[in-house]
């Protein structure tokens, strides 16, 4: 099926439901609360284990009852940790508020221990990169290990993918090592300078993308769907009510990577991703949100 090597972070989410956010300085009544999974790269980890790729995830974890959660978590989904555990740090958590109407979210996280991985961490895992068919990172720990993942990867002819959320300014050179690149479209206007709300703007911004290095950008643009470039808007899956968007995005890159680690053509992949996507922001929560790929294969 194809092996997925992911760099990233986990948290543990704590989510609020309300009707809306409150002003500095003021207290409103929350309508629900929730503790779970998170963190992008381990939620782009389980979505990716659960369309069926061996998964890998490398990470620093806390010695503590969220570790656990990290820990259970991966081996439910049967995601294969590489971490080391800190004791002089804490797991990563997150808080998120999310409208109830809409079902937007607002985050704020704190990845503790998994703040401190170092490039000697992924030096330490050259071999396990370099035998990945696709190897993932984003931008929640530090740049430099995102960068070094993504040089090991290229050197050995890994197919690389970096989601460059959250959003920052990125070193030189570092956008000409990423075979895909998955912005969302504040992510894309950082990157670019470019609005994008329709296909011509991301078409612009893809060309730009370009022109920084990367081979194939892909804009995941919310509910209209995933801009590919070089083939245009795939539209996003209408599965049933929207309840949460919160990890919509892991959900599709999670599911794109294991896709194009079993040997899918890119615009195979992006169907998978937005059908992933698609299914998760019917369901509460992220990690737990990931459908398997029956129910991804069910809906295309």
């Amino acid at each position: 099926m194809g092996t997925v090597v992911i760099l990233g972070v986990f948290v543990a989410d704590t989510a609020y439901r309300a009707t809306r956010m409150p002003v500095m300085g003021e207290t409103v009544l929350g309508n629900a609360f929730s503790l779970g999974p998170g963190g992008k790269g381990s939620n782009q980890a389980v979505a990716c284990a659960r369309i069926g790729a061996e998964t890998h995830m490398i990470s620093l974890l806390g010695q503590d009852d969220f570790a656990k959660l990290a820990l259970d978590t991966w081996a439910d989904a049967g995601v294969i940790p590489h971490v080391r555990q800190l004791t002089d740090s804490y797991t990563g958590a997150a808080y998120i508020f999310i409208e109830e109407a809409s079902g937007d979210n607002a985050i704020i996280i704190a990845p503790g221990a998994a703040a401190l991985i170092s490039t000697a961490d992924i030096d330490a895992q050259t071999e396990l990169i370099a035998s990945a068919d696709v190897f993932v990172t984003q931008l929640e720990q530090s740049i430099d290990a995102a960068v070094r993942g993504l040089e090991i990867a290229r050197k050995a002819g890994v197919t690389t993918i970096l989601n460059p959320a959250p959003a920052a300014e990125l070193p030189d050179g570092m956008l000409a090592l990423c075979d895909y690149l998955t912005p969302n479209e504040t992510e894309c206007e950082a990157l670019t300078g470019i609005a994008v709300t329709n296909e011509t703007e991301a078409q612009k911004a893809c060309v730009a993308l370009r022109d920084l290095g990367v081979k194939t950008p892909i804009i995941t643009m919310g509910e209209q769907g995933a801009y590919l470039f070089g083939h245009g808007l795939v539209p996003s899956v209408k599965a049933g009510d929207v309840v949460e968007t919160t990890g919509a995005g892991d959900a599709f890159n999670g599911a794109f990577a294991a896709a194009l680690a079993e040997g899918k053509l890119p615009l195979e992949a992006v169907r998978y991703g937005c059908t992933t996507a698609g299914i998760s922001v019917t369901r509460a929560g992220t990690a737990p949100a990931m459908p398997s790929r029956a129910e991804v294969e069910g809906l295309l």
